[in-house]
C-alpha cells in the first residue's frame, strides 16, 4: 500500500494533462470542492462544456476499488449515482473520474429548515433507493470481491470488532484513546456478542450512506443522487443502517423511516448504535475523518440503548 500525495500543490499542476489524455479534451476551469482523509475532489469543465468530478486518493489501488463499488451500486437501484469515465495510475498517482451530479450534500444546514413534507419525501426516496440494494443478495458475507463468511457475527468480529478493540487498548495505553471510552466500548461489546444471533442474508450494502454521501436539490430537498461509498460490502442489512443517524441524520427521520419500510431485528436499535459508536472509534485507527462532536452524539446514543436493552434482559 503506497501512500501517495495529494495536495493541491502536487495535482493542480498535472490533472489538467491527465484529463485531457484520456478524455481527448481540455480542461477549461479546475476547482477543489470538497474532500477527507481519503481523497481530494474537483470539479473539472472541460472544452465540449461537460463538467466531470474527478478525486485524488491518498492510497494507491483506491481508485479501482470505488469505481467498482460504484458500478454495481448504480445497477442496482434507481437513484442516480456518479458515471466512471475513466480510472489513472502512474507511481505518484491514483485517480477516479466520474460524472458531475448536481445538487449540495444534505450536511448543509439550508436543508434543516425544509417542511415537514419534504423532509418525509426526501426520507421515502432514500430509503427506496437503500431498499433496492438491500433486495439484491448473496451466498455469504464478506467484501465483493472475496465474501467467505457464513455469518454475519463471524465476519463482523474477525474483521473488524476483535481488530479494532485490540487497537483501540494500544492506543488507550499510550494516552491516545480514552480508557473510559474504550471501557463503553468494551462493555457494549459483550452485550453485543451475547445477544441472539438473526438469520440474516448477506445483502448488498453502500456502507457510508450518511448525509454528507446524499445530494439534493438545495430549494426542493428532492434527492438528487447517492455518491461515494466507502467498503460497500456483503453484510446484514442493519450495517447500512447506523450512518443514517450520523451528523443530524435523524431531523429528517432517515432511520426511522426505515424501520416503517422494513421490520427490523428485535434488538436493532442497540446493534446500529453499537456499530455507530464502534465505526467512529475507529475512524482514530484507519486515518479517517475524526469529527468530536458526532463521536460524543454517538456515544450517548450506545449508552441510552445499552441501558434500555439491559432492562428488557
Amino acid at each position: 500500500m503506497k501512500i501517495l500525495d495529494n495536495s493541491d500543490k502536487h495535482l493542480l499542476p498535472i490533472l489538467p494533462e491527465i484529463i485531457s489524455k484520456e478524455l481527448g479534451k481540455n480542461v477549461e476551469k479546475l476547482k477543489f470542492i470538497g474532500g477527507g482523509s481519503f481523497g481530494r475532489v474537483y470539479k473539472a469543465v472541460l472544452s465540449d462544456e461537460r463538467t466531470i468530478a474527478v478525486k485524488a486518493y491518498r492510497v494507491q489501488g483506491s481508485q479501482y476499488e470505488e469505481a467498482g463499488q460504484l458500478k454495481l451500486l448504480s445497477a442496482n437501484t434507481s437513484v442516480k449515482m456518479p458515471e466512471v469515465l475513466f480510472t489513472y495510475e502512474d507511481e505518484e498517482t491514483a485517480i477516479l473520474a466520474m460524472t458531475f451530479v448536481d445538487g449540495q450534500n444534505v450536511l448543509n444546514p439550508i436543508f434543516l429548515l425544509k417542511s415537514k413534507e419534504q423532509k418525509r419525501k426526501f426520507a421515502n426516496d432514500v430509503v427506496a433507493g437503500m431498499l433496492q440494494w438491500h433486495n439484491v443478495t448473496n451466498d455469504r458475507f464478506g467484501s465483493l470481491g472475496n465474501p467467505v463468511y457464513d455469518t454475519w457475527y463471524e465476519y463482523y468480529k474477525k474483521e473488524k470488532q476483535e481488530p479494532w478493540l485490540a487497537a483501540l487498548r494500544e492506543l488507550s495505553d499510550n494516552g491516545k484513546f480514552s480508557k473510559k471510552k474504550l471501557q463503553l466500548l468494551v462493555e457494549a461489546t459483550e452485550l453485543f456478542n451475547n445477544l441472539p444471533e438473526e438469520n440474516t442474508k448477506p445483502v448488498l450494502i453502500h456502507s457510508d450512506l450518511n448525509i454528507m454521501n446524499i445530494m439534493a436539490d438545495p430549494k426542493t430537498l428532492k434527492l438528487n443522487a447517492f455518491i461515494d461509498p466507502c467498503a460497500c460490502m456483503w453484510a446484514d442489512r442493519e450495517y447500512d443502517l447506523f450512518q443514517l443517524r450520523n451528523m443530524w441524520g435523524d431531523a429528517y427521520g432517515l432511520y426511522e423511516t426505515y424501520k416503517e419500510k422494513y421490520k427490523l431485528s428485535e434488538y436493532a436499535d442497540f446493534r446500529v448504535a453499537y456499530y455507530g459508536a464502534m465505526n467512529e472509534a475507529h475512524c482514530r485507527l484507519g486515518g479517517g475523518l475524526i469529527m468530536p462532536l458526532w463521536e460524543i452524539l454517538c456515544n450517548n446514543r450506545l449508552k441510552k440503548e445499552m441501558r434500555k436493552l439491559k432492562e428488557k434482559m
